[in-house]
């Protein structure tokens, strides 16, 4: 028997009458009838595949052209390629104006070598020189001894030379020390590898001189990283937000993102609450507050009466820290642990609006519950994953729901479109869009909660009208919290505070580098040396974070 390779089938053999004996009919028929089955549950798997593909709104297989490249019977007798095929490629290699392409950065030149020809006759004449610049890398140990004199002065006073200040406390050059964290911090490298690597360049080290690189005196690298927090919420009209996972010490935790596309600030807790957050944002103030602004957010998020008027005798009261705040809500008897969530939130954010958080800041979020605080946005791509989520049972349903996508992403067309031009009347017409699409009720009842859901969220999503330099996503707070992701992956967990306290000093100052475009190599040199030539990052932002996209 053969198969049949268009349709994946066997072909079976031609018999005379003679042969087909009782079995053998039996068998012909048994693999008749399983190459029917096959069939049918190819053409099953297809439309699974096929239905998979559209809940999670894949792309279409794309159609990969047949090759280009000449056949052996489209080669001459003697080898060589058709001509015209052979051009063809030089074209596509070319640019459109036949030129080769020219290089944009001028290389520095370091060292400069000259090669006289061969068996030069005497007498010949230099006529120039045809330059041919070859870029290369110097990567071998560089060893200094510095040999500090002594001397004794007339007086009796002995004096010693005096170490570079960069170099006091360790036996290690600033450029191998500069290597090892950019190897690890902006690289991905696990100091299992950082040691190998040194070694067999000939560098003595240990781990453990490698982990004291990495985590030991950064305290001025810590304190830049702790002010690019305020200097973006001051000089910003929105932030994004986002969470993820985090490790340390062997427990599970919590990453937290804050920025823009100014700034870029990570770090990591045990919770991942909005008294966690709203105590990100205070900074280094652990005090707590209780002012008109504290006593109206208890009361929006539903504190009952007797609480709240036990909290409101206490307005203008500041609690210098969570001690003392505790204490001070047991004795007024509030022993509920919602009425304490409540009450320690509403505290924390009257602490930061007597601190000079900007009011009219906008949180953007993916709808996370801790980031709903003061004036919040909602990003348009989850909220449309909400939809992406839904199984339809029949067509019906399936379209039903393919309408309400379509209208969804019109919506956000416009205002993309309304961002750009802010038109009176595009924004009633985007409103009125809203508001219909939210209102349309099908057969469909998990497809209707999910347009309620969406019309509770209408001031959220619609913000953009008010606001129109807020972005529609939270795309670049993802992207940002993903450099996060495949660290983690990597290294797995911190042990020490100190590990963990740089593996957020140092996420966040790469990620506010790579957006102010400067160097991350160049900028972990220029602190090392203490040179600062690269701007304070926070006073960077002050500048520039009101930049929008």
């Amino acid at each position: 028997m053969d198969t049949d390779a268009s349709q994946g089938k066997l072909e079976l053999p031609d018999l005379s009458e003679a042969e087909k004996t009782p079995v053998v009919r039996l068998l012909l028929a048994l693999i008749e009838e399983q190459q029917e089955l096959i069939q049918k549950q190819q053409e099953e798997i297809e439309t699974l595949k096929a239905e998979v593909a559209r809940l999670k709104n894949l792309p279409k297989r794309p159609k990969i052209r047949p090759s280009t490249l000449p056949k052996e019977d489209d080669e001459s007798d003697d080898g060589d390629s058709d001509d015209s095929t052979q051009d063809g490629q030089k074209d596509r290699r070319s640019n459109s104006s036949g030129k080769s392409r020219k290089r944009k950065k001028k290389l520095i030149i370091h060292d400069t070598k000259v090669i006289k020809p061969k068996n030069l006759p005497e007498g010949s004449r230099l006529l120039g020189y045809e330059d041919f610049t070859v870029q290369d890398l110097l990567i071998q140990p560089h060893n200094i001894r510095y040999r500090l004199a002594r001397y004794r002065t007339p007086e009796g006073e002995e004096l010693i030379g005096v170490l570079p200040r960069e170099l006091q406390g360790g036996h290690f050059g600033v450029t191998l020390k500069q290597f090892i964290l950019y190897q690890y911090f902006h690289q991905r490298v696990t100091q299992p590898l950082i040691l190998q690597q040194l070694t067999e360049l000939g560098v003595d080290i240990s781990s453990g001189q490698i982990s004291n690189i990495l985590i030991e005196h950064k305290e001025d690298l810590h304190t830049e990283k702790g002010e690019l927090l305020t200097a973006g919420i001051n000089h910003s009209p929105y932030i994004q937000v986002d969470d993820t996972g985090s490790r340390h010490d062997g427990k599970n935790g919590y990453c937290t993102h804050v920025g823009n596309q100014a700034f870029a600030w990570f770090s990591s807790t045990q919770s991942k609450s909005r008294i966690n957050f709203l105590g990100l944002l205070r900074g280094t103030a652990v005090d707590y507050t209780v002012n008109s602004e504290a006593i109206d957010y208890m009361r929006a998020e539903g504190l009952p009466q007797r609480p709240l008027a036990l909290i409101e005798q206490d307005n203008g009261s500041v609690f210098e820290d969570e001690e003392a705040w505790a204490k001070h809500l047991q004795q007024l008897g509030i022993n509920a642990q919602r009425h304490i969530r409540i009450a320690t939130e509403g505290a924390s954010l009257g602490t930061l609006v007597a601190n000079g958080f900007p009011l009219d800041l906008v949180i953007l979020s993916d709808d996370a519950g801790q980031f709903n605080v003061l004036l919040h946005a909602l990003c348009w791509v989850h909220s449309d994953r909400v939809f992406q989520r839904i199984v339809p049972l029949n067509d019906t349903h399936t379209k039903a729901l393919d309408w309400v996508r379509a209208q969804i992403w019109d919506i956000y067309a416009d205002l993309k479109q309304y961002k750009h031009k802010q038109d009176p009347e595009l924004k009633e017409a985007i409103e009125a869009h809203f508001d219909e699409l939210c209102n349309t009720r099908v057969s469909f009842s998990t497809l209707n909660r999910a347009l309620v859901r969406l019309a509770r969220n209408k001031k959220e999503l619609l913000l953009v009208l008010k606001r129109p330099e807020i972005p529609l996503h939270n795309n670049l707070s993802e992207g940002d919290i993903r450099e996060y992701v495949i660290k983690r992956k990597i290294s797995g967990s911190t042990r020490s505070e100190k590990g963990r306290q740089c593996r957020d000093t140092f996420a966040s100052l790469k990620k506010t580098c790579k957006k102010q475009g400067i160097s991350f190599w160049e900028f972990i040199g220029d602190r090392l040396r203490r040179l600062y030539l690269i701007p304070y990052l926070p006073s960077l932002i002050s500048g520039n974070a009101c930049l929008v996209p």
